[in-house]
């Protein structure tokens, strides 16, 4: 029957007279707006459907560049999911924008990294938006929205073929069974070989299968009240982690070489629910999700081909958020108003067993040991029996919050003027257990192994209180151009570094040990875990200006914006000094980040280019992290420029076998990027070309593109581990073939 109804769009005979056809603009509810997004004292830029397929925006990351000042890299698995914007990101824990899917927040980043299909509406908003967005929506919020059975009817294919065995193929049936109720079911599947090779047994360090699952189902219930209810699916297997080793004199780059696997799998499920009761007075809206997240992290953390140590880290989460909102509906008043109250629950389980090697042992932990004891006594080596042993790691990390928020407008002829403010209770809680068992002896004294046991078991809780105010005005000269101002607070949520563990436990072994010999070094005091493990939220005020304008008939859409954020307690992942085995969220003094946003889009008649450039100057004004001082460096990992470009234009055809070829090209640039707080590494700005070719017939489309057409050479990531310096390749050059069909 598919295929019957694919031979028959190729060859334009008839079709279901029922059948529906997506338009170029995509409409969606804005839930927490009064107006259109074009129309909010805000940046924003929003992506239809239409333009996430034809720009093969397949997953966050193809995000990064066609937004200003927002960049998702590429770290090397789908578990980091990293997002900077207006300098403001970190590497691991807290995110730096909140990621909702059809009104569901998602609460851990490790899910942001996701395969997108069938999606119908995306919005980037920038700044922070913790007013009506709460936690973690510092640098703005990521709005998602899938595709409904009451905006589509039909059925959806399509697939690609590209380089390195890269595939991907998609189903999506969507029906209307009458005016109230709507289903739908989309499937994807995507995998790749790779494009990278372990030198050390020539695998591919990079391979990867995803595959996801989407029900939706719409139901008016009546005139006033609808309800939609979505659960998603989805699953990860990759290798990953193909990081190479680094000379940090000549900038060399050396090919991944690691002797211990590495790979990440993730199983994710999200369920949302949402009613919503519409009338002439006002908009009620009642948005449930639960989310269900089982992933587990292999590592060979020294990244080279030596036995020093891994880690096995597994978490399973638990989530469930609930957010009521009400808000005015009438549109002839001049006041409009929004309510709200949020509130969720998650729970995480956390198992991370470090495991140490013979190389591990014998450089990380007897090294300097036996360095201290031979200054006391010359002829003694501290031995351990094991060839390795296992440093045990458990958590469980349950947070609950409880949020109300409330914000008006006012509009006064050309005038709109907007205030809001909101509380956030949270409370955060860890209970952790790690121990670990060995034996040892010091020759020549002791002629037999001791056994030494080391454990560390405890509970901390922690209580955050934020108060998050907003103010912004508005001045329209008419729908389409407008002026704007606005004043905000955000912050990002405090928490617990669970990655020093295996450093706190080696330090307090270290101390046993000595104490069981009857020897003492105040070198060797142990970490106290309740100071070294908590890092204290980030605040920011963010101050904007900036405005839109739609000219010559919507021939020319323009958008500019100024910002300047004061950010303190900024969060920055560190690592300790020396060979250390951890890495740790530590918050800077203060840090200040300006600079300006600018989109242009140009249509005439066939011929459509794109435009935004984001820069953004962020540096430290305070950070002395006990050693350095690093006052006026910039920040590391934000990038100072974003930019992209995009040109198009179609040839429309009256032929029996064509309806038209659309040509684009597209470059993307982004750079420089810091790597460290000294500002001595440094990843200079680079660019991207890509290109493609579509041609359509009715609901037929066929493709080829091609991507880093020039073979740029460029880094997306760098870090240290044990001393040595790694980086994380940008992907080479790569094309392919891709179709789609509508029925």
């Amino acid at each position: 029957m598919i295929l019957a109804l694919i031979i028959s769009t190729i060859f334009q005979t008839d079709l279901p007279a029922d059948t529906l056809f997506l338009s170029e603009v995509e409409v969606v509810a804005q839930i927490k707006q009064h107006s259109d997004l074009a129309e909010q004292p805000l940046s924003s830029t929003s992506f239809t459907l239409h333009n996430i397929e034809k720009r093969q925006i397949n997953e966050p990351k193809n995000l990064s560049l066609l937004t200003p000042n927002f960049y998702m890299p590429d770290y090397g698995s789908k578990m980091t999911g990293s997002l900077y914007v207006r300098g403001i990101g970190t590497r691991i824990d807290q995110p730096a924008m909140g990621l909702y899917i059809d009104n569901v927040p998602i609460l851990n980043k490790n899910s942001y990294d996701f395969d997108f299909f069938d999606i119908r509406r995306i919005d980037i908003l920038r700044g922070p938006q913790g007013t009506l967005y709460g936690r973690n929506s510092i640098g703005g919020v990521i709005n998602i929205y899938t595709l409904s059975p009451f905006y589509y009817e039909g059925i959806r294919i399509s697939a690609g073929y590209g380089s390195k065995n890269t595939f991907d193929a998609h189903t999506g049936i969507y029906k209307r069974f009458n005016e109230k109720l709507g289903l739908s079911l989309s499937v994807k599947h995507s995998q790749t070989d790779g494009f990278f090779t372990n030198e050390y047994d020539n695998s591919k360090s990079d391979n990867i299968i995803s595959d996801g699952l989407r029900i939706k189902l719409h139901l008016n219930i009546s005139e006033t009240w609808t309800m939609e209810n979505f659960l998603s699916i989805n699953r990860v297997k990759q290798s990953g982690f193909s990081y190479s080793l680094y000379d940090d004199t000549t900038s060399k780059v050396y090919p991944v070489n690691h002797n211990d696997p590495c790979g990440y799998e993730r199983i994710g499920l999200i369920s949302g629910t949402a009613f919503i009761f519409k009338n002439s007075n006002f908009w009620f809206s009642s948005a449930t999700g639960f989310q269900f997240m089982d992933d587990k992290m292999v590592l060979d953390q020294d990244f080279l081909p030596k036995s020093m140590f891994t880690i096995t880290q597994s978490q399973v989460e638990n989530a469930v958020t609930q957010e009521f909102v009400l808000k005015s509906n009438n549109i002839n008043k001049n006041m409009q108003w929004l309510a709200g109250l949020f509130g969720f629950y998650k729970h995480l389980k956390m198992d991370a067993p470090v495991t140490f090697k013979q190389d591990g042992i014998n450089e990380l932990i007897l090294e300097n040991a036996n360095a201290g004891i031979q200054t006391a006594f010359p002829n003694a080596m501290l031995i351990i029996e094991e060839k390795e042993f296992v440093i045990e790691s458990f958590f469980k990390m349950p947070v609950y919050a409880l949020s109300a928020f409330f914000q008006s407008e006012y509009r006064f002829k050309n005038l709109k003027l907007t205030a809001g403010i909101r509380f956030d209770f949270e409370n955060s809680a860890i209970n952790y257990k790690n121990s670990a068992d060995i034996n040892y002896r010091l020759a020549p004294f002791m002629p037999h192994y001791n056994p030494l046991s080391t454990i560390i078991n405890s509970n901390e809780n922690v209580l955050f209180f934020e108060i998050m105010p907003k103010f912004s005005a508005l001045y329209s000269f008419n729908r389409d151009n407008n002026l704007y101002f606005v004043v905000a607070r955000g912050y990002k949520t405090g928490g617990y570094n669970t990655q020093i563990f295996s450093d706190i436990l080696q330090n307090k072994m270290m101390a046993d040990l000595m104490a069981d010999m009857g020897v003492y070094f105040p070198d060797n005091e142990p970490y106290n875990p309740s100071e070294a493990i908590l890092y204290k939220p980030e605040y920011i005020m963010n101050y904007e200006i900036g405005s839109r304008f739609n000219l010559f008939e919507n021939i020319l859409k323009s958008s500019v914006s100024f910002f300047y954020i004061d950010c303190r307690n900024q969060q920055l992942t560190v690592f300790p000094p020396g060979k250390s085995t951890g890495r740790l969220m530590s918050n800077a003094g203060q840090s200040r980040s300006y600079g300006f946003e600018i989109s242009l889009d140009f249509n005439y008649q066939y011929f459509n280019l794109t435009g935004n450039w984001g820069y953004t100057n962020a540096r430290f004004i305070s950070y002395i992290d006990g050693n350095n001082d690093y006052a006026d460096n910039f920040i590391p990992y934000a990038p100072q420029n974003t930019v992209a470009v995009i040109g198009e234009y179609s040839f429309m055809f009256n032929k029996n076998f064509i309806d038209c070829i659309i040509l684009q090209a597209d470059w993307q640039g982004v750079g420089k990027i810091y790597w460290n707080e000294t500002n001595s590494i440094i990843q200079p700005f680079y660019g991207q070309l890509g290109a493609s070719i579509l041609s359509k017939k009715n609901r037929f489309t066929i493709g080829l593109w091609g991507k880093n057409l020039t073979n740029t050479q460029f880094n997306t990531f760098y870090f240290k581990s044990v001393g040595n310096s790694f980086v994380q390749k940008g992907k080479p050059f790569r094309a392919g073939v891709s179709f789609r069909v509508e029925i």
